[in-house]
C-alpha cells in the first residue's frame, strides 16, 4: 500500500466522474447529439446514475486500502444492474436482441426502479462489508 492518499482519492474520483459521464452520455441522460433516448428521463434515472457512479468511486477507494480486496464480481454486477436501471430499455442492443421492444416496454421497463433499488442496496451492502473487513479504513 505505497500509494499516497491523494492519488487514491484522485483515482476514485476519476472513476466516479468517468462512470457518470460515460453512462450518462451512452444512456442519453446527459443530452448529446450522438445518442437519442427513446423513453422519458425520470428523477429516478438520475438518482440511479449518481448512485452507481458514487458507489463505483467508493468501491475503488476502499479497494485501494486493503492488501486483500474482495467483491470485484459483486461490484461489476452492481454496475451492470445500475446501468440497466437507468438505461433506456429499448435502446439497449443486448436486451433488444434477446427480447422484443414491446416485451421490454411491457415487462422490463416497470421493473427498472426495483432493479435500481436492488442494485443500490447490493452495492451499499458490499461497501459496508468491505469497510468492516478493512483494517486501514479506521472503522
Amino acid at each position: 500500500m505505497t500509494a499516497l492518499p491523494y492519488s487514491r482519492l484522485a483515482r476514485s474520483a476519476g472513476v466516479g466522474v468517468g462512470t457518470f459521464l460515460l453512462f450518462g452520455v451512452v444512456t442519453g441522460l446527459i443530452p448529446n447529439p450522438l445518442y437519442v433516448r427513446m423513453v422519458g428521463r425520470t428523477p429516478a434515472d438520475y438518482l440511479f446514475l449518481v448512485a452507481t457512479a458514487a458507489f463505483a468511486a467508493g468501491f475503488v477507494y476502499q479497494r485501494s486500502l486493503t492488501d486483500d480486496p474482495i467483491g470485484d464480481r459483486y461490484a461489476a454486477g452492481g454496475i451492470v444492474g445500475g446501468f440497466l436501471a437507468f438505461g433506456c430499455p429499448i435502446c439497449n442492443a443486448v436486451l433488444l436482441a434477446l427480447f422484443s421492444s414491446s416485451a421490454l416496454m411491457t415487462y422490463f421497463d416497470p421493473l427498472r426502479p426495483a432493479l435500481g433499488a436492488v442494485s443500490v442496496a447490493a452495492f451499499g451492502g458490499l461497501l459496508y462489508y468491505q469497510r468492516r473487513r478493512c483494517e486501514a479504513c479506521g472503522r
